[in-house]
C-alpha cells in the first residue's frame, strides 16, 4: 500500500514539473514576442532605410556623379566603378555609424526597435563592423535568404545577429531587457 502512495506522489511530482516545464516554455515564448522585434518590423525598418539612404545618395551623390561623370570611371573589375563604390560607402556607413552611435538607424527610430549586445554590454566597433558589414555582405552573397531566418529563431536573431551576438528589441520593453 505504501509503495502504491509513493509511486502516486512521484507520478504527481513528474506531472507537476512537466507542467511548470511548459508553462515556463510558454512564458518565454510569450516573452520573446512581446521583447524581441520580429522579421516584420525589421523588414519594415530596413525599407525605411533604404529609402533614406536613396534620397542621401540622390542629394549628395547624384549631383556629383551628374557634373563630373566619375560614377562611370572603371576600377579594376568592371563592376567597381567609382559609383558603385561610393554607393556602397554611403549605405554601409550609415548602418554602421548609426548602429554604433545610437543602436538604432533612422528606420528602427521610426519604430522603436534597437540593437543591443545578448550579453547586455555596449556595442562595440567590432560587434557593429561584423553585424553590419560582415553580415551584410554575407547575407547579400546569399540573395539575402539568411535575414529569413529571423522568422525561425526564438529571439527572432538573423544571421547578422549570430556573427555579433546581437539582438534587437523593443524599445518600451528596455527595462525588462535589462532585468534578465
Amino acid at each position: 500500500m505504501d509503495n502504491m502512495k509513493q509511486d502516486d506522489t512521484a507520478h504527481k511530482v513528474a506531472d507537476s514539473n512537466e507542467a511548470q516545464t511548459e508553462s515556463d516554455a510558454l512564458a518565454h515564448n510569450q516573452l520573446a514576442k512581446a521583447l524581441y522585434a520580429g522579421f516584420g518590423i525589421r523588414f519594415c525598418s530596413f525599407l525605411i532605410d533604404l529609402l533614406i539612404i536613396f534620397g542621401i545618395q540622390s542629394i549628395i551623390l547624384k549631383p556629383i556623379y551628374h557634373f563630373t561623370h566619375i560614377d562611370n570611371a572603371k576600377l579594376w573589375i568592371d563592376y567597381f566603378s567609382v559609383g558603385h563604390v561610393l554607393d556602397a560607402l554611403v549605405f554601409y556607413l550609415y548602418f554602421v555609424l548609426l548602429t554604433k552611435y545610437f543602436k538604432q538607424t533612422i528606420g528602427k527610430m521610426i519604430l522603436n526597435i534597437r540593437v543591443e549586445r545578448a550579453d547586455r554590454q555596449s556595442l562595440t566597433w567590432v560587434d557593429v563592423l561584423f553585424r553590419e558589414w560582415i553580415g551584410r555582405i554575407v547575407s547579400g552573397v546569399f540573395a539575402n535568404l539568411p535575414y529569413l531566418v529571423t522568422i525561425f529563431t526564438d529571439k527572432h536573431k538573423g544571421i547578422h545577429d549570430y556573427f555579433a551576438d546581437t539582438v534587437v528589441i523593443k524599445n518600451k520593453f528596455e527595462k525588462l531587457f535589462y532585468l534578465k
